[in-house]
């Protein structure tokens, strides 16, 4: 191959090496801007983030009124847990409908016969006699009296997506009309499978929608779908069908062009959408004032102004935790997925809707080539205070436009790519100055480096005051890690201390690299276990997620390396003994820094936090489950991966009792059905272990037995029922809380 030609000396002298990087650099961030990475998209999303933060949408009219299954309500004991029987659902829905409302929809989907139909009820009450029997049997169903309460009203049933295609779907139901102007479908979101209401209720309402919301991939909820594509079936978003069923149209209009899907028609209404048919939503603050409890509405307190004209919307608000629809947006944590609804209908209906138009890519891309040529062409030329005035008003100018578009014509224009590659073509030109002095840091890390981590060299070299004794207070998730049964493997090894040596390499080094790669600090190894911890010396806002993450890691490495040892055992003729690993996780406060004399230092952690993860470490074997974490570290993943709460602990030379949680799965285990099942048993088990209803508990372990075919639970199960035995012998005190109280350290 032939050698390329240098850069002419002539053209080095004239235009000079670092302009020519630059000018490089420039066409690398216009290759950037139409490649669209995830960074890029990131950044830009939380710039549009905080601009809603800053100034969210001002509501002129409130249109729609949500009626709130709430904590109220679930705790009345006229109506008790959620699901309510249909019955009292139909005379929601006639007071709703008698108060004026114009269009009812649920947020929520009666996918199963209801449970208290009276035809069931004969069927389970085994001493009624044959007379009562059979007039519960002539009854109508609850679905059928919800039914005929959704014929009198103007209703639109909630639907959800599924990731599991369902082979009774019924596809008799009357559908909506498209009318697609290009080829829409290959846009839309997809998903395998689609969740309806039960036959009866389904061909009673007026309309039915989908309430899925599926989040960013930073899990915020930013755009929401319009339209989609559910188990092959073109289906609108619950707030576009009321916009539907308001607006009395029949057939939806779907504009596609090449880049995708551009806006959806409705009688009176053209709402733009982006390429997938998503649109972004205007927030408004969280409005506490948009619900009403829906106990108040059946006893007839609600005043007659609050419902009637308005859009009603009926599902879990913020106080019905256990129901689980809490969603993240740009302008509040913790919204409830049916505000999100109601957000989408103001929005819409106040012609509020935020766009990103298509032009805005182009005038961002040329704006950021314009904008660094001119820093090429001048940067050099102009002072350092003159250049840092003029790159402030470049930068203010690029932010106000962006902001001027937002808060007046509410377009969506990105002011951060321009300012990135022009702030990254002026940072090169600097660096360009400083290369002798960056040689010189490389030298002190290359001394360093023979003594500490890299992580930490990389620190020093850029902070070398650190370099002394003491250290922060800050939180983090520390890791302990151990070998179960490394005695009884190293004693196979007693006549080969070489063979040990390679083994502890062997399982070491890739369980070392999951930490590293998931951003974790390898504090310390202490014979075949490892301490780690995160957030520290660096910042790592996703400390929780990393090192439970890592720690699953570990997990698949070591079974690696077990399927390795199997096969090299089978074909060499000796005995194979697994390796498994127990690994204990908790977040809190430590106190990190160089720990140690002035001849040799460590960068480690101390605190309460890294005892207690020691401590979760050794309970692994007790509870049958690799991965054993704080409740700090299980609240922060709770969305994102599986966990399943274990026991309410003291620990050994502790005050306050700690509940500790398994981590079980990735977010396909957390999804999963059998998941979901094995983990409502094993709380219906601890809240009758916890109450001292033994014989509900034992019931409760021995239903979780027949359920869980794998035996994954049966170690806690049977830890649990040698407890309840014992205390059936030995009550525990009055003051008992529930607390097990752990024995050795």
């Amino acid at each position: 191959m032939k050698r390329l030609k240098a850069v002419p000396r002539w053209l080095a002298r004239k235009f000079g090496y670092a302009r020519m990087i630059c000018l490089l650099l420039l066409i690398g961030f216009a290759a950037l801007r139409v490649a669209d990475p995830p960074p890029f998209e990131e950044l830009r999303l939380r710039t549009f983030d905080n601009f809603q933060l800053l100034s969210p949408r001002t509501k002129t009219a409130r249109p729609v009124t949500i009626i709130d299954i709430d904590e109220k309500s679930l705790s009345d004991p006229k109506l008790g847990q959620w699901p309510w029987p249909r019955t009292r659902i139909a005379e929601l829905i006639d007071r709703l409908t008698r108060l004026g409302a114009v269009v009812i929809a649920f947020d929520v989907v009666f996918a199963e016969p209801d449970r208290l139909n009276p035809a069931l009820a004969a069927e389970m009450f085994p001493n009624l006699d044959e007379a009562t029997r059979e007039k519960l049997k002539a009854l109508p169903s609850n679905d059928q009296v919800l039914a005929d309460a959704l014929r009198k009203s103007r209703i639109v049933l909630g639907e959800t997506a599924s990731l599991v295609k369902r082979a009774d779907l019924d596809d008799t139901l009357p559908v909506t009309g498209f009318a697609m102007v290009g080829d829409p479908i290959p846009y839309m979101e997809p998903f395998p499978g689609l969740l309806r209401n039960v036959p009866v209720i389904e061909h009673a309402a007026i309309g039915r929608g989908l309430f899925t919301i599926p989040p960013e991939r930073d899990g915020i909820i930013r755009r929401v779908p319009m339209i989609m594509r559910a188990q092959d079936v073109t289906m609108l978003s619950l707030s576009f069908e009321i916009l539907r069923v308001v607006t009395g149209t029949d057939t939806v209009l779907v504009k596609a062009e090449d880049g995708g899907i551009s806006s959806l028609v409705l009688r009176g209404f053209q709402i733009p959408t982006d390429g997938n048919g998503k649109i972004w939503v205007h927030y408004a603050n969280h409005d506490p004032s948009l619900y009403v409890s829906a106990i108040d509405v059946l006893e007839g307190r609600v005043p007659r102004e609050k419902v009637e004209k308005k859009l009603v919307l009926i599902g879990p608000g913020p106080s019905a935790i256990g129901l689980n629809d809490i969603k993240t947006t740009p302008v509040y944590r913790a919204m409830p997925g049916v505000e999100v609804h109601a957000q989408v209908l103001e929005s819409v209906l106040m012609g509020s809707v935020l766009t990103r138009p298509y032009w805005g890519v182009v005038v961002e891309f040329f704006g950021a080539v314009l904008l660094g040529l001119l820093v090429i062409v001048f940067a050099p030329r102009l002072g350092a205070v003159t250049l840092v005035i003029v790159g402030g008003l470049f930068a203010g100018a690029l932010l106000g436009t962006s902001w001027y578009f937002y808060t007046q014509h509410r377009l969506l224009i990105d002011f951060t790519y321009p300012m990135l590659s022009t702030t990254a073509i002026y940072l090169t030109l600097i660096f360009a100055s400083f290369i002798r002095e960056q040689q010189q840091r490389k030298e002190i890390r290359g001394w360093f480096a023979q003594y500490m981590s890299p992580v930490l060299v990389e620190q020093l070299a850029q902070s070398p005051e650190k370099l002394v004794l003491g250290g922060e207070e800050r939180e983090m998730t520390i890791m302990f890690s151990d070998v179960r049964g490394f005695t009884s493997i190293s004693e196979s090894y007693k006549h080969d201390p070489q063979g040990l040596t390679t083994l502890m390499n062997r399982f070491l080094t890739p369980l070392t690299d999951a930490i590293i790669a998931r951003k974790g600090y390898v504090d310390k190894y202490m014979g075949d276990a490892i301490m780690a911890f995160w957030n520290a010396p660096l910042d790592d806002r996703e400390h929780h997620l990393n090192a439970c993450t890592a720690a699953l890691d570990m997990l698949d490495k070591i079974d690696e390396v077990n399927r390795e040892r199997e096969q090299e055992a089978a074909h060499g003729g000796h005995v194979y003994i697994p390796l498994n690993v127990g690994i204990g996780l908790n977040t809190g406060i430590g106190v990190v820094g160089n720990m140690g004399s002035e001849l040799k230092k460590n960068y480690s952690v101390l605190g309460d936090s890294v005892n207690l993860a020691s401590r979760l470490e050794g309970q692994t074997k007790e509870y049958g489950f690799p991965i054993i974490v704080g409740s700090a570290t299980a609240l922060a993943v709770k969305d994102k991966l599986a966990i399943l709460e274990l026991d309410f602990i003291m620990v050994k030379g502790k005050t306050e009792p700690e509940v500790i949680y398994a981590i079980a799965g990735r977010e396909d285990v957390m999804y999963s059905e059998r998941f979901q099942l094995l983990r409502n048993l094993t709380i219906e088990m601890l809240a009758a272990y916890r109450s001292r209803d033994w014989e509900e508990a034992l019931a409760a372990i021995a239903r979780g037995r027949k359920r869980d075919e794998e035996k994954d639970l049966a170690k806690l199960f049977d830890l649990y029922e040698a407890r309840i035995r014992a205390y059936q012998q030995n009550p525990p005190p009055d003051d008992w809380n529930g607390a097990h109280a752990l024995t050795s350290k």
